[in-house]
């Protein structure tokens, strides 16, 4: 391949919009702004963040921040702890699986993470998609093992 070989992808590159140019063109006369008014004018228009009379956006944050903004990719868990756990039997196998059997879970299609409140006696095998520090080496002190569900 040589620099001559060289071309832009497909659809990459677009001729630009020659505004102002006849009625036959499809952009003459008022040339897409419309009749009138501020943005029809040359030099015309508003400075960014401007909402014409509302108060601006910048300027409502600090009301709006006490009640926080909601991250629209955040993942809920079904929490589980482990006092919660204390009526399975040794060797058990923990699972989303039989936490929807034992009716310990809220919502089964969420993926289940294990907080280490409480204590365990006896040893589980637990497979969840998210366990805490603390919960783990109570579970692995107890004799049991932990694999995490990708």
């Amino acid at each position: 391949m040589k620099l001559h070989d060289l071309k832009p992808q497909e659809g990459s590159k677009k001729n630009r919009k020659r505004v102002g140019r006849g009625i036959a063109a499809g952009q003459g006369k008022t040339a897409g702004r419309g009749t009138k008014g501020q943005g029809a004018r040359a030099g015309g228009g508003t400075r960014l963040y401007h909402q014409g009379g509302n108060l601006p956006f910048f300027r409502r944050l600090p009301f709006l921040r006490g009640k926080g903004f909601t991250p629209i990719n955040r993942i809920e868990y079904n929490e589980i702890n482990l006092d919660q756990l204390e009526g399975f039997d040794p060797d058990s196998i923990i699972s989303p699986d039989t936490l929807v059997e034992a009716r310990l879970l809220r919502n089964n299609r969420r993926p289940v993470v294990i907080l280490g409140r409480g204590d365990v006696n006896v040893s589980l095998k637990v497979r969840v998609h998210r366990i805490s520090n603390g919960a783990r080496t109570k579970i692995e002190n107890a004799g049991g093992s932990v694999e995490i569900i990708e």
